[in-house]
């Protein structure tokens, strides 16, 4: 499963961008912070309501 039935694209919810379902995180900021080789460690810092599982599976 890659996870795709976690991320929504509602109009109400920061602009209709893809973001993680319940949360207002948006999956192009996840994806910039990995691409530039901020460690997973610290991104999970950042935003604990992430966890290691959800965040794996966007990658």
């Amino acid at each position: 499963m890659l996870g795709l039935d976690r991320i929504t694209f509602d109009p109400s919810i920061m602009g209709r961008q893809a973001c993680i379902r319940g949360m207002r995180i948006l999956v192009s900021l996840l994806v910039n912070l990995v691409a530039n080789g901020k460690p997973v460690e610290e991104i999970l810092e950042e935003y604990p309501d992430l966890i290691d599982k959800l965040f794996y599976n966007f990658l």
